[in-house]
């Protein structure tokens, strides 16, 4: 799929904010270790993926009510949903030069009901012409997303008899619905009734 920037400035897709803090010490202090262990970007951007896949479960399928949103929270708690992880691996992507931005999936359940966004992160490593798309929500069976610099493994294709979609805009920051919903949640029961259903 062909990302359409939303921010046409590459310098965008390497900033801190507030969000993608990777100017915090625990990002930068991941990052530098990520970075002593892989000859080459390609190396760091997939141990920075599996990093995040792995080591840091999803808040659903732990159980854990925490919310958390911004880059440093989610590496130091260890916790978060799809959005929240997205933005920890865009933060260790940009602590070490490799632009990252945000991107966006419609879903729905089983039976096409119950429609969410899906959080994702897009790449473009050195000498790439185009962004790919990854999914470090953290697999389970049925799932299984890897990392990827060519053809885009993710935890879900749309289906299209059920109206959702990949959304084809590539962000720097998280969209506004998104992190209205993560900020405004006092726990994840309160953030599932509030997730936003399109952008």
């Amino acid at each position: 799929m062909e990302l359409i920037q939303h921010t046409p400035e590459i310098s965008a897709y390497l900033a801190a904010d507030e969000v993608i803090d990777h100017d915090h010490p625990l990002v930068r202090e991941t990052a530098g270790r990520l970075g002593a262990e892989s000859a080459d970007a390609y190396a760091y951007a997939a141990a920075a993926f599996t990093l995040v896949r792995d080591t840091i479960p999803h808040s659903a399928d732990a159980g854990d009510p925490r919310v958390t949103w911004r880059a440093s929270d989610v590496l130091g708690a260890r916790t978060g949903i799809c959005y929240a992880k997205a933005h920890a691996l865009a933060a260790l992507l940009r602590a070490a030069g490799i632009p990252a931005g945000l991107c966006y999936q419609r879903l729905t359940d089983d039976e096409g009901a119950d429609p969410a966004v899906h959080g994702l992160v897009a790449v473009r490593l050195p000498g790439a012409e185009r962004w790919v798309r990854q999914d470090p929500r953290g697999n389970r069976p049925g799932i299984d997303a890897q990392f990827s610099a060519g053809v885009e493994r993710l935890a879900w294709v749309p289906r299209a008899q059920f109206s959702e979609m990949d959304y084809p805009v590539l962000y720097a920051a998280p969209h506004p619905a998104v992190l209205r919903a993560l900020r405004s949640a006092r726990d994840r029961s309160e953030l599932w009734r509030n997730l936003p259903t399109a952008l």
